[in-house]
């Protein structure tokens, strides 16, 4: 059995070396951060499977630390337990919002810490049993549709529709009548401006949903949605998904996972735009629309996009777009064809370091 990985996260040395050696004896294996900021820098390295916070801490302290964590996908799920001296409920009560897992009030003994690890990580693994690994959302939701009693989510009898490039699903303002579950082809979610200019949020392939947000929150379209290459589509009519996620517990935790993985990519990307310089825009677009692409054993990935899509993307100008593009081919990161953009080097456009 592989030894769980514990952060603990505390300024005060005695303390933080007094957790350390109750878990180590108890065959964990026992990260060590003095402050939040060190924290944040080894959660994102080492992924642990737990986390032990203080509260109050310098330079970052433990609210910051879990709010930073939760804006990542590769830590958002990751058990979180606040240290704490305090016992205010208003304490308590904005670290649940914030998503903590559970409370040590100090001082506390070497059991109750044991105890709250124990049960937590018993947790996590029963619902990894459950649910199938983190990362691969969308197939454990197929998996558990199939297998619910009530009303098929995925079944041949639905009706599968094909769609041609640049054909619109559904457009701004518009009733939504379904969600779409793709089969093959690739859609492209975009918004447009006042003056005719497109943002294109997000890129579906096979395997996804889309339009289901429109379903829950019981509102019409505020983006477009066009097929981006030739596609296949099926139909699951409002009434049916609205039904299969209120009374199949499991469908709906299954579905809320890939709403919150969504959210959390949006989130990364409106940070990209805002934040990064050009050349990391323009790389961040390539990577996200490689990993819709993406084939298995295929060395150099081929991404059949126009420079215009790819430039709505990035959300660069489609000039700048091109002459970053021309840069990256010099340095041999893709190569550029008609119609089509040959990714040669993924890890150095993942890693560009300005």
């Amino acid at each position: 059995m592989t030894m769980k990985k514990i952060l603990v996260i505390e300024d005060n040395p005695d303390v933080r070396e007094n957790i350390a050696e109750i878990l180590e004896l108890s065959d964990y294996e026992v990260l060590q951060a003095p402050d939040g900021k060190v924290g944040v820098e080894i959660a994102m390295k080492d992924s642990p499977d737990l986390i032990i916070c203080d509260i109050m801490m310098p330079v970052l302290d433990g609210y910051g630390v879990l709010h930073l964590l939760s804006k990542h996908k590769e830590t958002y799920g990751i058990p979180f337990i606040f240290l704490t001296a305090k016992s205010e409920k208003a304490d308590f009560r904005k670290g649940m919002e914030l998503g903590a897992d559970d409370y040590l009030t100090k001082p506390f003994d070497g059991i109750e810490l044991l105890n709250a690890v124990e049960i937590r990580l018993k947790k996590t693994e029963n619902l990894k049993k459950s649910t199938g690994e983190a990362n691969n959302n969308i197939k454990e939701f197929l998996e558990a549709a199939k297998q619910s009693e009530n009303i098929k989510l995925i079944s041949d009898e639905r009706e599968v529709y094909d769609f041609r490039k640049k054909q619109m699903v559904y457009s701004e303002g518009q009733r939504p009548k379904a969600v779409y579950y793709v089969i093959s082809g690739k859609i492209k979610i975009f918004k447009s401006s006042k003056d005719g200019k497109e943002l294109i949020t997000s890129i579906y392939g096979p395997e996804d949903f889309f339009g289901y947000t429109y379903i829950l929150e019981n509102t019409n379209y505020s983006e477009n949605a066009q097929i981006l290459e030739d596609a296949q589509l099926m139909l699951i009519p409002r009434e049916d998904f609205i039904t299969l996620t209120t009374n199949d517990t499991q469908i709906a935790k299954q579905f809320i996972k890939i709403i919150t993985k969504n959210i959390l990519e949006k989130e990364e990307a409106l940070v990209n735009l805002a934040y990064n310089s050009l050349r990391r825009k323009v790389a961040y677009g390539l990577v996200q629309v490689l990993d819709k692409y993406k084939k298995e054993n295929n060395k150099n990935e081929i991404l059949e996009l126009s420079r215009e899509n790819l430039a709505q993307i990035t959300g660069v100008a489609t000039e700048s777009l091109i002459r970053t593009l021309a840069d990256f081919k010099s340095e041999k990161l893709i190569n550029l064809e008609p119609g089509k953009i040959v990714v040669l080097n993924e890890k150095k456009l993942r890693d560009l370091p300005y």
